[in-house]
This record gives C-alpha cells, sequence and structure tokens, in this order.
C-alpha cells in the first residue's frame, strides 16, 4: 500500500466537531494525499469491516462525519484544479477550504453566485450538508454545483453531472457522506461582481409584517431577531456597480471585531453565569446596533468571521410559514422561563432540484436558533423544534434536530429515491454511522 500505509494514524485519537457538541475515536486516521490513496484506504477499511468517514473543520453540529472506524482528513486533497473561463467553471479539491476558493476566484476576478456566511469549511463538508446563504433567486452553494467526483464504497471512482450519472449528481450534491466520499466539484461561477450591502435596525412587527416585501425588493434580504425585545437587524444584499467602499478599519472594526466578536463573547460568557442578566443585555444590545451601509466584491459581504462558539438548529420551512412560525417563537420566550442570549437569524432560498436539498423543490425561508456553547440548550431547542416541525420544516443536515428517517419520508417526496440509490451504492454501509441511520434508516 505504500505512501497510503504512511499515511494511516494507528493511534486512535479523539476528534472533536467545532462547537464541541460532538466527540469520536476513530481506530485510525488517515489523510490521503491522493484520489488513488484514499481508493486504497475505502478498500482497506472494508476488508477489515471497519466504516469510513470523511470529515471537514468540523463545522456540523451533528454526528454527521463521527465514526469509531477509519477517519478520513481531506486537507491533502486541496486546490484549484482547473478554471474554464468559457464554461463558466472551476474544479475545486474536495479538502479546499472555501475561505481559499473564494480569494483564488476574486484574484482571477471570478466568484460564486452566493455562498453562507462563514467561510471556515471544506466545500466538500459544506455541500454535502446543504450549507446555504440568503437569496430570492440564487440558491444553496450545493445548487451551484455542476460536476463532482467520488469514491464509492467499493474504491472505486465515479464522476457525476446533469448528463454523466445524472440519478448519482440529483442526490450527491447534498449527500451526507452517505453516498461516497467526495474527491473534487465543478462549481460553476461568474465574473466578480460587487455588492452594497445596507445593514439597518428594525422592529419586529415590521420586518415581519413586510417580509414578503422585503424579500421580492433584495436579491438578498435575511434579518436577526434579539429574543427578549421587539427589535431585529436587517441586512439587504443587491448587485452595485461599485467602486469598493468597505467600511471603514475603525468602523468595520467596531461592528465587526468588538461587537460581533469580542462583546459578543463577553456577553455570552456573562449571560451564561448569570442567565438573569440577558433581557437586559438583549435590550442594550440590540438598541446599540446602527444602520451602515458598505460595497465590496462578494465573499467580503457575505462571510463574516465567528469567532464566539455556540450550537445551532436550523430549519427550513415554506416561505409563506416563516412570519407564522417566527412569530410562534416569540410568543413562546416571551411566556418561558428561557434565555437566550443569541439573535434568530431567517434566510431564504428558492426552490432547488437536489433531492434531499433543505429547498428541494419548495420555495424556502430558514429559521435558526443558537445557544452559547456549554449553556443548557435542549429546551429552547425542543420547544422551537416543535414549532418548526408544525409546519413540515426539514432540518439543516449538519445542525442539531432530533428527527429521523420516519419524518424525513414525509417532508422528502424524494426521500425514497435517496435511500434506493444508497442501497444500490453503499449496500455494506461502508460509509455508515450512527447519524445516518437515524436520519435514513437501517
Amino acid at each position: 500500500m505504500g505512501t497510503a500505509t504512511a499515511r494511516n494514524s494507528s493511534t486512535a485519537t479523539a476528534w472533536r466537531n467545532w462547537a464541541g457538541n460532538v466527540t469520536a475515536t476513530p481506530t485510525r486516521v488517515v489523510t490521503p494525499a491522493s484520489v488513488g490513496e484514499l481508493q486504497e484506504a475505502v478498500r482497506r477499511a472494508a476488508e477489515d469491516g471497519l466504516r469510513v468517514k470523511a470529515v471537514g473543520t468540523g463545522h456540523s453540529f451533528t454526528a454527521a462525519a463521527a465514526t469509531d472506524g477509519v477517519l478520513v482528513r481531506p486537507q491533502a486533497l486541496t486546490g484549484i484544479r482547473s478554471i474554464d473561463r468559457a464554461a463558466g467553471t472551476v474544479t475545486v479539491a474536495a479538502g479546499t477550504a472555501l475561505k481559499d476558493l473564494n480569494r483564488t476566484l476574486a484574484a482571477e476576478g471570478l466568484s460564486l453566485t452566493n455562498m453562507g456566511d462563514i467561510m471556515e469549511q471544506t466545500v466538500s463538508g459544506a455541500t454535502s450538508t446543504g450549507t446555504h446563504g440568503t437569496g430570492r433567486d440564487s440558491a444553496s452553494i450545493a445548487a451551484q454545483i455542476r460536476a463532482l467526483e467520488l469514491v464509492t464504497a467499493d474504491g472505486s471512482a465515479l464522476t457525476c453531472s446533469e448528463k454523466e450519472n445524472p440519478e448519482v449528481f440529483a442526490a450527491a450534491r447534498v449527500g451526507i457522506g452517505a453516498l461516497g466520499i467526495v474527491t473534487a466539484i465543478t462549481f460553476a461561477v461568474e465574473p466578480l461582481f460587487f455588492l452594497t450591502a445596507r445593514e439597518e435596525p428594525m422592529g419586529f412587527d415590521r420586518v415581519t409584517a413586510e417580509f414578503e416585501e422585503h424579500f421580492a425588493e433584495n436579491e438578498h434580504f435575511e434579518f436577526y431577531w434579539f429574543p427578549h425585545t421587539g427589535n431585529c437587524n436587517t441586512k439587504r444584499n443587491n448587485r452595485s456597480q461599485g467602486p469598493a467602499a468597505p467600511p471603514g478599519p475603525v468602523s468595520g472594526w467596531i461592528e465587526d471585531e468588538l461587537l460581533s466578536n469580542g462583546l459578543f463573547q463577553a456577553v455570552n460568557s456573562l449571560g451564561r453565569a448569570v442567565p438573569a442578566t440577558i433581557p437586559s443585555i438583549a435590550r442594550v444590545a440590540s438598541r446599540a446596533l446602527s444602520a451602515r451601509t458598505y460595497t465590496d466584491i462578494p465573499y467580503k459581504v457575505f462571510t463574516s468571521p465567528r469567532r464566539v462558539r455556540f450550537v445551532e438548529m436550523e430549519y427550513a420551512l415554506p416561505r409563506e410559514a416563516v412570519v407564522g412560525a417566527l412569530r410562534e417563537l416569540r410568543a413562546m420566550v416571551d411566556r418561558s422561563r428561557l434565555r437566550i442570549s443569541f439573535p434568530v437569524e431567517v434566510r431564504t432560498a428558492p426552490a432547488d432540484d437536489i433531492t434531499l436539498s433543505t429547498a428541494s423543490g419548495r420555495d424556502t425561508a430558514y429559521i435558526a436558533v443558537h445557544m452559547y456553547k456549554g449553556t443548557p440548550y435542549q429546551a429552547y431547542f425542543t420547544a422551537a423544534e416543535h414549532i418548526f416541525t408544525s409546519h413540515g420544516g426539514r432540518p439543516h443536515w449538519g445542525k442539531v434536530h432530533t428527527r429521523d428517517a420516519e419524518y424525513f419520508s414525509r417532508v422528502y417526496p424524494r426521500f425514497g429515491e435517496f435511500t434506493a440509490l444508497r442501497d444500490r451504492l453503499d449496500p455494506d454501509r461502508v460509509f455508515g454511522n450512527d447519524y445516518l441511520r437515524r436520519v435514513l434508516g437501517a
């Protein structure tokens, strides 16, 4: 086996995700430097009766990547393979971090059309769990995939696109690690453009009453509601001619580092220690926000640093249900003894054609609830989940939820299509784990 053997770690090392709420102890760890080494590692694991999971940067809050078998680290499978300007595509190795992809594309005068609000994840980890931003017309990162390559359970390499293995392509763009290990992704890209961001505080009653209007008028609309208050912060991103006019170094640091990370960390630490202070802090913090407008290239507008660690649940609802669900969530928090120090985030996505995408087949809005790391979150998340599921919500594959295969078979019309494909590609569940057994069935 040569180099692949040398790259295997025989020492069992505990793996922990970013939030610290999931740990696993694999039998061995492998860091393949080529697709061939990965294929060999999968074959050997199958021969040894071990299951295999690839792990990115651990930004999922679920145990989607946890394994007691072979843990594959894709950090050596990185970099841009090719850029096809005529086709408007870039092909990138699966372990490449989104931040590296974004910076490389920008240097080439190119960009993804839409992206999430952080860019620490690997491209394969982000797409496999359905990571998304917000958009009226432009969808998740996975919906921008034009082709992908994966190593399947028998160690073979499979390429899929709309024309080649289309049934695999339909599912594997959001594959939750169940169909194989993604080795490369081809994304649609476009010439670099400017976005003008307008951030503005707005009352809860106004933003919910005008939600459809804001959605229709803006390419990218999102807002945050601060529990225990009637205050929200809205963000509207729209294309502009430029030129770049980023936040000034001082105001940018105050807003993005001091308020969003440094002070926010201190406030959450205080709230964790003395929960009774949270409502007062929330009222002060939500009123401290001021309106600002700035223009920059996409990744500098869409993404922001997230250094305060938290645990998150997010549900995708039919867009027409989101305002009602959010009002129910507010009423629940107001009548409870819960103390919530993190804002609630609301975003949107158009319907897409990916089998288990949270926006599969329906125009979608997302509600995300968060709790500071180390704070008991079960009571809040359970109550929120009860509201979300009553509206036919679909949980984000990489965020905390308690749903199982029976539930998913009801909210995903194409669920059986995915599980049948899994039976064909991985009949022995080489890529299985406890999380996949719960969400996809035995």
